[in-house]
Formats: C-alpha cells, sequence, structure tokens
C-alpha cells in the first residue's frame, strides 16, 4: 500500500466523483454545474475510457473503494458499460447518479451487476408537472419513475432525490409514498445550492428560506421518516439536526476523502472545478495522482485547516468537527475563501435560527 495510505497526516482517496460529460439531456433551473443541453450525448466531450482505467490503476494504491459517475448525465457516456466493467473488475462499488431518462432494464441489470452498487434518480415532485418545471423537459417524469421501477425489478433499492424549491415544498410526503409505490429504498432532499443557475433561482425568489427548510427538515425526521419503510435523508448542515440522527450516521460531504475527475481528464476538488479554475489540481494521465493526493497545496491546506480554520458561525459550530464547514466548494466560489461560513449556517444565524446549543466561544 502506498505511503500516503500509511501517513497519517494523508487520508486514503476513497472516492473519485467522476463527472462524465459536460453535457446533460435535461435543463435543470437549478443545476449547480450549468452543463450544455445534450439531447443524445454527441455533442460534448465525454471522459475518455483509457483515461479512467488509468485513473483507477493509480487510485488503486492510494486506498480508492468507490467511484461515483454523475454529470451532466452519466448515462449520455458511449461508453458508460465499459466504465462499469472497469470499475468491477478493479473491485471497487459503483455509484450512479442520474436523471433516469436513459435507465433501461438493460442499464438497470448492468449497474445491478457492479460490485456494492448504488444508485440515486432525481424526481423533484409527485406529478409531471411539477417535476418537470424544475427539469425543463418534457416527459422526463414518466422516464425517471420508469428508472425507478427498473432498477428495483433488477434488485436494487435506488434512491429518489428531491431538490426543494418553492413549486415543491408541499409535496415532500407525496414524494415519499410515490417513492414507496415505484420500489425505491430512500429518499433525499437537497436544498439547491447558490452557484450557478442555483444562483439564478435564488435570485429568483424561487427559493425556500432558511426558516421553511429548518421547520421541513423537522417533518421529515420528527414525523415522517417515522411512518415510512424507507430511509430519509434530509441535506441539512449537521447543527440543525436531531441528535439521534447524528448518532446514526455521519452525513458530510466527505471532504478528505474524495477527488473529482472531470471529463476533460482534470483533477478537481469536486465538480466545482467546472466554475472555479483555480480548485482543479492536474491532468490524469500527465500528472501522477499519488503526487497530487499528497502534494497538492489546496488538499495539503484542507487537511491541515479542518475544522480549526473555519470562520464564522462555522468556527464557533460545536459540529464542525464533524461538518467539516458543509461544502468548502461553495464557500470558495461563493466568497473566495474556503474557510468563511456555508452561507445557509450564515443566513440562519443573521434571522436568530442558528441552534443556541451548537455554538461555542467565538472564534
Amino acid at each position: 500500500m502506498s505511503d500516503a495510505v500509511e501517513d497519517g497526516s494523508v487520508p486514503p482517496l476513497g472516492t473519485i466523483y467522476c463527472y462524465l460529460t459536460e453535457g446533460c439531456n435535461l435543463a435543470c433551473r437549478h443545476c449547480w454545474l450549468a452543463p450544455k443541453f445534450d439531447a443524445d450525448g454527441s455533442g460534448h466531450a465525454v471522459l475518455p475510457v483509457d483515461v479512467f482505467e488509468g485513473v483507477v490503476r493509480e487510485a488503486k494504491p492510494l486506498g480508492l473503494s468507490s467511484v461515483k459517475f454523475t454529470g451532466g448525465e452519466p448515462l449520455l457516456h458511449p461508453r458508460f458499460g465499459d466504465l462499469v466493467e472497469i470499475a468491477s473488475k478493479a473491485g471497487v462499488s459503483v455509484q450512479v447518479e442520474t436523471n433516469g431518462l436513459l435507465c433501461t432494464p438493460e442499464t438497470a441489470r448492468l449497474i445491478a451487476g457492479a460490485p456494492r452498487p448504488f444508485v440515486s434518480v432525481s424526481i423533484d415532485g409527485a406529478d409531471a408537472a411539477t417535476h418537470e418545471w424544475l427539469r425543463g423537459i418534457a416527459g422526463s417524469f414518466d422516464k425517471a419513475c420508469r428508472a425507478v421501477r427498473n432498477l428495483s425489478e433488477a434488485g436494487l433499492a435506488p434512491q429518489v432525490v428531491m431538490t426543494l424549491v418553492r413549486e415543491n415544498m408541499g409535496q415532500i410526503e407525496a414524494v415519499v409514498r410515490m417513492a414507496e409505490r415505484l420500489g425505491a429504498g430512500s429518499v433525499r432532499f437537497n436544498m439547491v445550492e447558490p452557484t450557478a443557475r442555483g444562483a439564478d433561482l435564488g435570485r429568483a425568489n424561487a427559493l425556500p428560506g432558511v426558516e421553511e427548510l429548518v421547520a421541513a427538515g423537522r417533518i421529515v425526521d420528527s414525523d415522517l421518516a417515522a411512518r415510512t419503510r424507507m430511509s430519509l435523508h434530509f441535506d441539512i448542515p449537521q447543527a440543525f439536526r436531531p441528535l439521534g440522527r447524528i448518532a446514526r450516521s455521519d452525513e458530510s460531504c466527505g471532504i478528505l476523502t474524495i477527488l473529482g475527475l472531470l471529463s476533460t481528464g482534470h483533477y478537481a476538488l469536486c465538480g466545482i472545478g467546472m466554475q472555479v479554475k483555480e480548485l482543479v489540481f492536474g491532468m490524469a494521465g500527465k500528472d501522477n495522482l499519488s503526487g497530487i493526493w499528497r502534494g497538492s497545496r489546496v488538499l495539503g491546506e484542507i487537511r491541515a485547516g479542518l475544522p480549526q480554520r473555519l470562520q464564522g458561525v462555522c468556527g464557533r459550530c460545536l459540529m464542525n468537527s464533524r461538518c467539516l464547514g458543509a461544502c468548502l466548494a461553495q464557500n470558495y466560489y461563493r466568497l473566495g475563501s474556503m474557510w468563511g461560513p456555508y452561507w445557509f449556517c450564515e443566513q440562519a444565524e443573521e434571522q436568530g435560527l442558528f441552534p443556541s446549543t451548537r455554538v461555542g466561544g467565538t472564534v
């Protein structure tokens, strides 16, 4: 095993987030990456298969245990099956984040045959009108629902991901009931990050406020979770989560053990590298991955700086050793610094909504 894993200052590289294509076959109003519209996947660059194979080979000695295929829309990649096969042969678990439009029964069975597979499908409402208002393409609701059924019939327990906007806040329980009927195993509720198109939605007053989100999270955690067989995950900073949920799981970004691989072959902190070039570290096949993982200035600063360099309410929060600033990439995009307070927590403090029991001394 590489000395990068044995050295206590350098954690293992557990997961590579693979952004397989610059294109997407939806036109979502909220997307934090703002990929270019690409109906059939032929219009934009995709991650070369040989590049991915080389990355997996270099990453295994660093501790690689999983890859996450995301996008754009990952199923647009013309050789998606080859990517799954490469990961499978390496014994690496496969995660897929998809909008479901191209998830046929054959594709579902392909993914189900990979090591420890996990798939999430985005469905943003309990009806076509709501989902398609956000996702921008007619017919996408029925295809997403069919994808969940296909995955369930292939033996998987897919996760439905609902992104919360003002338009769909009243449909949270309806989406849970729909997910049950489709055969999903869990539902995740995501906030819109104020990045790229998400920032545009915020300026249009189309997003729920902090108070609405905190209230919705409490309902999901304290009421709805007890009335469903599925696990529910409300993506809100850990300071706002009930202690029971915090004790059961450590749902944080995992920033210390992940690396992004963009469709161009560039290594980046995550997909934010598409928007912020300072968070791009090198090129696969040209730059040695071990050298990047051990020697990147940005990665070294993150390892040395968390959580003690976090500022504002995040610096004072008693949960910061678990939360790790919620999203350093978002902090950098918004403030030009990874250490500034996460936008949600900052707004909550300004509005008197940050839990007083989760704040320590002044930093």
